[in-house]
């Protein structure tokens, strides 16, 4: 399989995955802006939002507001920050929606983000396992 995330969304590549609907699939990022980062993608290969079929551009916002409340809730965060992006920057190939956990201070300047790594997997997983969580409660 050439894209990683429909590799991840096959169950080929392994991932901590928070949300897994019809259509859509999000996971914990594995190289996080700060820990909690999710990337939702839609399960269909599609490269960018412009190919985005209609049908799913409300299921893939309605998500993406869930998650952007849920990593709040499930972390403590204080808001959120969420982006696309279409080719330029976009490091996979296969539309993607980061939603990144913030707290006043915690040191994001414009658009140079420093990596934070997970200790371990395990680490990896609790947050994993608290999205989900949080997001079957809401």
């Amino acid at each position: 399989m050439d894209c990683v995330f429909c590799a991840i969304v096959s169950g080929a590549t392994p991932a901590e995955i928070v949300l897994d609907e019809p259509e859509l699939l999000a996971f914990l990022d594995q190289r996080p802006v700060f820990k909690g980062h999710v990337l939702l993608v839609p399960k269909t290969h599609h490269a960018t939002l412009i190919e985005l079929p209609a049908r799913l551009r409300d299921p893939f916002l309605a998500a993406a507001q869930r998650l952007a409340a849920g990593v709040v809730e499930a972390y403590g965060a204080t808001g959120s920050f969420v982006a696309i992006n279409n080719v330029v920057s976009q490091s996979v190939p296969h539309l993607h929606l980061h939603v990144v956990p913030r707290t006043k201070g915690d040191g994001l300047r414009g658009f140079f983000w420093p990596r934070h790594k997970y200790a371990d997997l395990a680490e990896r997983a609790d947050y994993a396992t608290r999205l989900r969580q949080t997001l079957r409660q809401g």
